[in-house]
């Protein structure tokens, strides 16, 4: 059994692959203070949880101390256990066609060549995390850039602390685009505002690109806006382990 590990700015998600099958995975914050013991019995705990036994490991990270505590764990604990952490140097087969390589996120590669794979390109893959990120997949594959936008989260994060006369609210669909009271204006802000600006980039995006073959929504929080944002045709919530995976294969 393979485990991938996907840590974000805010989360970090795990999951086992049993050849190309997804069979577990599980979602916790990320805490770049955390050292590598206790990352090692969290993640041991979890396995140990579903009784898994796993022959390999995969992973990548936004977070540059999270990745030493990473290195630190897996040397620890699964020593023994082939490891592949995607990091310049590691054979990902996606061409980098943007202006400095050395800049672009392991977690934006790996979506690069999992949504080629799966999709096919043109493809844009929309990663509703921290910040909302725009990756762009040429149609031979190669990662062409991309946007970034502020994320749902620390949009709304911000506006309560700045404002006095509001707060946070549930992120949730409300009744009507015009909000009856501040939580619905809120709301309405969220839902509707941010399926808007992932509608118009993405349409922007496909204007430059041409005939675009899928728009792929990933990330904790694409399941907020997804109903509403009518440019995204596939939703792959677990995209970046998936693309973890196919790295492994590739260099195992």
């Amino acid at each position: 059994m393979l485990l991938c590990i996907d840590i974000g700015n805010t989360n970090t998600v795990l999951a086992t692959f049993d050849g190309d099958k997804l069979v577990h995975s599980w979602r916790i914050k990320t805490d770049a203070r955390s050292t590598a013991d206790e990352l090692g019995l969290m993640f041991r705990g979890l396995l140990a949880g579903d009784a898994v036994e796993i022959t390999g490991v995969a992973a990548c990270s936004t977070v540059p101390a999270a990745l030493r505590s990473l290195r630190t764990m897996l040397s620890r604990y699964y020593a023994d256990l082939p490891s592949v952490i995607v990091e310049p140097g590691v054979r990902t087969g996606v061409q980098l066609a943007i202006d400095n390589p050395k800049e672009v996120g392991a977690d934006r590669v790996v979506n690069t060549l999992a949504a080629y794979t799966l999709y096919g390109g043109p493809s844009i893959v929309v990663d509703f995390g921290t910040t909302t990120n725009f990756d762009v997949i040429s149609d031979r594959g190669e990662f062409l850039g991309g946007a970034f936008a502020p994320g749902i989260e620390i949009s709304f994060d911000a506006l309560a602390a700045r404002a006095a006369q509001l707060r946070k609210v549930e992120a949730t669909r409300p009744r009507s685009v015009i909000g009856k009271n501040t939580v619905e204006c809120l709301q309405s802000g969220l839902y509707f505002g941010f399926a808007g600006q992932v509608d118009r980039i993405v349409e922007r995006m496909s204007d430059e690109l041409g005939e675009v073959k899928a728009v792929i929504a990933t990330g904790g929080l694409a399941s907020l806006v997804l109903g509403e944002c009518r440019t995204i045709t596939h939703h792959e919530p677990m995209i970046t382990l998936i693309g973890l995976r196919m790295v492994y294969d590739r260099n195992t």
